[in-house]
């Protein structure tokens, strides 16, 4: 799939020249839209698949997991992620999954990221929820030692499983409710899956303060993003592109001020949109919708949120200062304090005004 990916817009940081590169790498950032399983290591999971050789088809070379994660379609995409999902068995795998994906974030200058997290997959697969939750928390608060990270977590329905995953969904929020934990979502595929079967699950959640973050409308239509908000009370939404196509919905989250999450290469690989030439995110931006930029599950889609903010500047045609301003977007639609907003807002801030003025545009 990646090489659909390149040939429909010629995508990626080598492409933006080596300037616009060390200025996205060296860049502070913040990162909604990323899964927890979804954002293993090729060596990671690799490491996983040879530990558990003989029963599981995810292959143990790393080198083989690029074809692994080819997508004929969202299906098969759910069908693949579900298989590396079932690599994760107990909570020394979930400690060190956890752990490394935050220092994979920080490597890319990421300070803060909200990361969706599913305890029932592993519950359900005989992690004790009180397990799974201490296993992120004290990944959590390693990574922020030792690499200056901040994580939070989005516990997220998987879809797929229907209104047991829910239930079990909920009750580890509200029952252990881990120091990390402020949003609740709803992931998986959307096509026989519908939104308002778990509004009461999102109002319980909601009522316990946590933030509504529900994926809609990324291998659906505009209706799954509108139940979203009208059954889940969403507050962003994750994906969300299908919206291009329904002016009133469109006017309806500029006017809330609801953000969409936007993945643009994962767009690509599940088939969501025939190419990233076709990406409606210059549609989504141009009528003034907030949008923030992620990279969701990206060694599966041989991506990274670097390359996401270098794809996403070749889509909108911006220079230094409005890739900054992508930067800038995703803090302001963070679910961080506003001391801690400004902190990394005054960072960007400095960032840019030091960057040499040969770079400038």
């Amino acid at each position: 799939m990646r090489g659909d990916v390149e040939h429909g817009f010629g995508a990626g940081i080598e492409q933006l020249g080596a300037d616009v590169e060390r200025f996205i790498a060296g860049l502070p950032k913040v990162e909604l839209h990323v899964h927890h399983v979804g954002s293993a290591s090729p060596q990671t999971v690799a490491r996983l698949a040879a530990r558990h050789e003989g029963s599981t088809p995810v292959p143990a070379d790393p080198q083989l997991l690029a074809d692994y994660f080819q997508f004929t379609d969202f299906a098969h995409f759910v069908e693949v992620y579900l298989s590396v999902v079932d690599l994760i068995r107990d909570a020394e795998d979930v400690a060190t999954l956890t752990y490394d994906i935050g220092a994979d974030l920080a490597a890319q200058q990421v300070r803060y990221a909200e990361l969706t997290v599913t305890p029932y997959s592993s519950i359900v697969r005989g992690i004790p929820a009180e397990a799974f939750c201490e296993a992120i928390e004290d990944a959590r608060v390693r990574a922020a030692r030792d690499h200056g990270i901040q994580l939070r977590w989005c516990f997220d329905i998987p879809g797929e499983a229907g209104l047991p995953s829910a239930e079990v969904t909920l009750d580890t929020a509200c029952r252990i409710r881990p120091e990390g934990l402020i949003s609740f979502g709803l992931g998986g595929p959307e096509v026989g899956v519908p939104r308002a079967q778990f509004a009461p699950y999102f109002a319980a959640a909601r009522a316990e303060g946590l933030r509504s973050v529900p994926h809609a409308g990324e291998s659906t239509g505009p209706q799954t993003v509108w139940d979203a908000l009208t059954h889940l009370g969403a507050e962003r939404i994750g994906h969300g592109i299908a919206s291009a196509r329904d002016e009133a919905l469109l006017a309806h989250l500029r006017e809330h001020d609801i953000a969409l999450e936007v993945c643009p290469t994962s767009n690509v690989c599940t088939r969501s949109v025939p190419s990233l030439a076709e990406h409606p995110l210059p549609t989504l931006v141009a009528t003034g919708v907030p949008v923030v930029i992620n990279s969701d599950d990206p060694p599966m889609f041989s991506t990274t949120l670097n390359n996401e903010y270098a794809v996403a500047a070749r889509l909108l045609g911006l220079d230094y200062r409005g890739i900054a301003e992508l930067a800038r977007q995703s803090v302001r639609y963070s679910f961080l304090d506003e001391a801690s907003k400004a902190t990394i807002l005054a960072e960007i801030d400095a960032y840019v005004a030091a960057w040499p003025d040969r770079a400038a545009p």
